[in-house]
């Protein structure tokens, strides 16, 4: 088909660079309220999945490389790049849920706080992000750390078929029994992912319906030894209770802690079946030697997905502007975060944080199946430089930068998701163990011999 027929072909919109409308539509491809500085030549916004087929083939036959964005959440707007043709799938977030199979059919634009909340009437549940406006599509193809990984695992594992339009312009069904080097890309290759995605079919687990909280907040000055603790008490929790701590400013809704105190906050959340299975699961949380030190606190307070997602919210905000980066690290979360702790507390903005998980299957240690997506450490740190002023950025940026250069030692890699693509061109390598990043550039040649999809940053 001819250009002229292919544009024709194309429901949704096609904008070029130029045309009316054009800066508008950019800017709302990136999820943060800082916009990189990158101009695709063409946006079209799919109307349809043969949208995507017919966005594809307008690319191939003009030159153009491909890049692909559903919710734009990503950190440093991968998606975004100068010249090429950006596909946007933010009209594409319809699912269909079979209760009798537990499998779900989703677009990839469909978010987490739409999806828990229907799945929820079928009693079902699926690993979505920590923030419910995540779409489903770049979290899932990043491995996808999310609620309850103890159990569940990366969201990538309840991954049971994507369709997808390849560089040839060909739509084609992947699982692990039918092109399966391309199926085993999606479960985790992140924005190097060198196909477009039409649709995912997950598979589905129990609703956990007891989730329940408990936590502690303690004096940023206490980090040393609360995070000491929080290494050992980890070992005694069972898989369904996931564990978090943050270092940054204290709540506001925490009205017995003075405006801008610096804190550490300790949460456990069981995803259990039952209350008796959730205060079981807490034991070891709730007997905490460092209890009387604690400024703050939560005793198993029952919540909901909807109540988790309005909890991330207020951290991660659209209307901020944002930066990440992610570190795997070999060492406990005590070596790392008494690191960060000072940086915390000289952040220049009080929205800024440093998050720490501590992964449920250290490397080596548990066998996975067959995905992309690399758990590189035994610890997980990602810090937010989080500000409103756009005058602020650099100072901000600096800030993130400078105080994870401090950890950068004891780490072994980074979460492709999340990480700071930009600061190296070594990032996107580091985010996957050594063989893993070797099988993906076989398999991106496999499949996109021509490099009609865009690499990651700084490939």
């Amino acid at each position: 088909m001819s250009e002229r027929e292919l544009v024709r072909d194309l429901d949704g919109l096609l904008v070029r660079r130029g045309d009316a409308g054009y800066e508008d539509l950019r800017a709302r491809m990136v999820w943060n309220g800082l916009k990189p500085e990158r101009f695709p030549d063409v946006i079209v916004r799919a109307a349809s999945e043969q949208d995507v087929l017919s966005a594809v083939r307008l690319a191939r036959s003009t030159g153009l490389r491909i890049s692909v964005r559903a919710g734009g959440h990503n950190w440093v707007g991968a998606a975004l790049r100068d010249g090429g043709m950006l596909i946007d799938l933010s009209q594409l977030g319809g699912c269909t849920i079979d209760a009798a199979s537990a499998t779900a059919s989703v677009q990839p634009a469909s978010r987490g706080s739409d999806l828990a909340p229907a799945l929820a009437e079928h009693g079902l549940a699926f690993p979505v992000g920590h923030c419910g406006s995540v779409a489903l599509s770049g979290y899932i193809l990043s491995g996808g750390l999310g609620w309850n990984p103890g159990v569940w695992g990366p969201a990538c594992l309840s991954l049971l078929e994507v369709e997808t339009v390849t560089a040839k312009g060909e739509m084609l069904r992947c699982s692990e029994h039918e092109n399966s080097d391309l199926f085993w890309a999606a479960r985790g290759a992140g924005p190097g992912f060198f196909a477009a995605v039409t649709r995912f079919r997950l598979g589905l687990h129990r609703l956990p319906t007891a989730i329940t909280m408990s936590s502690y907040v303690f004096p940023l000055a206490d980090v040393a030894d609360v995070t000491s603790w929080v290494s050992e008490m980890a070992a005694l929790l069972p898989p369904l209770v996931e564990l978090s701590v943050v270092l940054g400013t204290a709540p506001p809704t925490l009205t017995t802690i003075a405006p801008g105190t610096k804190v550490v906050v300790v949460t456990a959340t069981a995803f259990a079946g039952s209350q008796d299975e959730a205060v079981r699961s807490l034991g070891a949380f709730q007997v905490c030697p460092l209890a009387g030190r604690a400024l703050a606190g939560v005793t198993e307070e029952r919540s909901t997905f909807d109540a988790l997602f309005e909890t991330s919210g207020a951290l991660w905000s659209q209307h901020h502007r944002s930066a990440a980066d992610t570190l795997w690290s070999m060492e406990d979360l005590s070596a790392l975060l008494s690191v960060l702790a000072d940086d915390v507390a000289q952040a220049p903005s009080d929205k800024s944080l440093v998050l720490a998980i501590i992964p449920p299957a250290p490397p080596g240690e548990v066998p996975l199946p067959e995905m992309a997506f690399s758990i590189l450490g035994r610890s997980y740190v990602v810090g937010y430089a989080i500000w409103q002023d756009p005058a602020d950025d650099e100072i901000n940026i600096r800030w993130l930068r400078e105080a994870m250069s401090k950890v950068e030692p004891l780490g072994v890699g980074h979460y492709i998701a999340e990480t700071d693509l930009l600061a190296a061109p070594t990032r996107a390598e580091r985010s996957f163990a050594p063989e893993t990043w070797e099988r993906l550039r076989e398999v991106r040649a496999r499949w996109d011999p021509e490099g009609v999809f865009q690499p990651f940053l700084h490939s």
